[in-house]
């Protein structure tokens, strides 16, 4: 079995951070250790929450604790997502470099959020500059939407040919892949749902259905991200985790529509992520 060392948000209600993708990535046969940067009664885009940041201090603390116990070495992977200060990005940094000091094949993917004002999230002051300074070039894998892709790079992202052109600016950066969740406007096909894939191998271009809601769910970036690095975990190559993850993806995007409910419905498409009914193929870009 696979370990994953898990860190970001924790939702009590909802799904977001952790409680968006730790089921999922369990389903799929991967340990999930899932330790939260936040615990928040519900995601921030609902424009209010109750809960708390956890003290800086608490991630390496965990993580000794794991090591104390002779755990660490077990660890496989580690994912960061959303941060609750610009303090944790060092920290989750350090983590990351911990584990790969127990075990050096250890993959990190970092899904850089940085928080979308216009939809309401949140993140807080230093965080972005923080995984643009720090946690980019450390990360195997960085998983950035549109946003976060013209953060990353400084570039003035406008049309697919530049996001192409970011996406390259990135692997020149440090991590091995990138994977663009989302390339919303700037995409081929405004009718669509359209995702990268990149690597020193290549560039692969994915399209799947844009479901229309009233209010967009929240999450669907960090279970994308958690299903790419356990499909990976658990053999498969790149592509085909990109394949799996955009189809497993679009599956829950559909039950979640059709249930007519702004919270993703991971349980009610729990075989879908298994198996997924979609079968969108990804396509090289040449």
């Amino acid at each position: 079995m696979k370990h994953i060392l898990s860190i970001q948000s924790h939702v009590v209600y909802g799904y977001a951070g952790n409680k968006s993708a730790t089921f999922p990535m369990q389903l799929l046969g991967v340990d999930v250790w899932a330790l939260n940067t936040v615990q928040f009664s519900n995601h921030t885009q609902y424009g209010k929450w109750t809960g708390m940041v956890m003290p800086k201090e608490q991630i390496g603390e965990i993580l000794r604790g794991i090591d104390d116990v002779g755990a660490l070495t077990q660890c496989n992977a580690v994912l960061s997502g959303y941060m609750g200060s610009a303090e944790q990005v060092q920290e989750i940094v350090n983590a990351a470099r911990f584990v790969k000091q127990r075990n050096p094949d250890t993959i990190y993917l970092c899904d850089p959020v940085m928080g979308h004002p216009d939809k309401g999230c949140i993140v807080a002051e230093g965080v972005k500059e923080g995984l643009v300074e720090l946690a980019m070039a450390e990360a195997d894998i960085i998983t950035p939407n549109l946003v976060e892709l013209r953060e990353l790079t400084g570039l003035t992202v406008e049309n697919f040919d530049q996001a192409l052109q970011a996406v390259q600016a990135i692997l020149a950066k440090g991590p091995k892949t990138v994977l663009v969740k989302h390339l919303s406007r700037v995409g081929k096909d405004p009718s669509q749902f359209e995702m990268l894939l990149a690597n020193q191998t290549g560039i692969w271009h994915i399209s799947r259905p844009l479901h229309a809601f009233d209010k967009e769910p929240v999450g669907v970036g960090d279970l994308t991200a958690g299903l790419f690095l356990a499909n990976l975990l658990n053999g498969k190559s790149e592509l085909d985790a990109f394949e799996h993850t955009a189809n497993a993806v679009n599956d829950v995007m559909e039950v979640t529509h059709q249930s007519g409910c702004y919270e993703l419905q991971t349980i009610a498409a729990r075989e879908w992520i298994v198996s997924p009914k979609s079968r969108y193929q990804a396509v090289k870009i040449n």
